[in-house]
């Protein structure tokens, strides 16, 4: 796994509340593909809103590490396990076109391991929408 941050997700019980509180901050071009969540370029990094984190509903945090190809996936997965961390969600197709799978570290925090082929993943790890 490399060592970088992908995308910080926060859960949200109003997403059009959240977006607007946002983007009265300063923050600008959301791209928002559905009514549950939407996501903001943050410098080589993107934050997302987001309804129904983890299933779990708001309030909480997910992060994320984008990987290249979907085999990736479970390969960071596996890493994770052998650390010890746990897996939460296991790898799978996802409805908007990737691969995505998920695990808790040793305190419960969880990370989402993605594959997302609508987004650039550059060689020094930043990722754009």
């Amino acid at each position: 796994m490399e060592q970088r941050i992908s995308l910080v997700t926060l859960g949200v019980t109003d997403l059009s509340r959240a977006r607007s509180f946002y983007e009265a901050l300063g923050w600008a071009d959301a791209r928002q593909p559905d009514d549950e969540v939407c996501f903001f370029q943050a410098g080589g990094m993107v934050f997302g809103l987001w309804t129904a984190l983890g299933g779990h509903g708001a309030p909480g945090i997910e992060l994320a590490h984008n990987v290249r190809s979907p085999q990736e996936v479970g390969a960071v997965l596996a890493e994770a396990t052998r650390a010890g961390g746990t897996i939460v969600r296991a790898p799978a197709r996802a409805d908007w076109g990737g691969t995505t799978g998920a695990f808790a570290d040793l305190d419960g925090y969880v990370w989402e391991i993605a594959y997302n082929p609508g987004w650039t993943l550059d060689e020094d790890g930043t990722v754009r929408i």
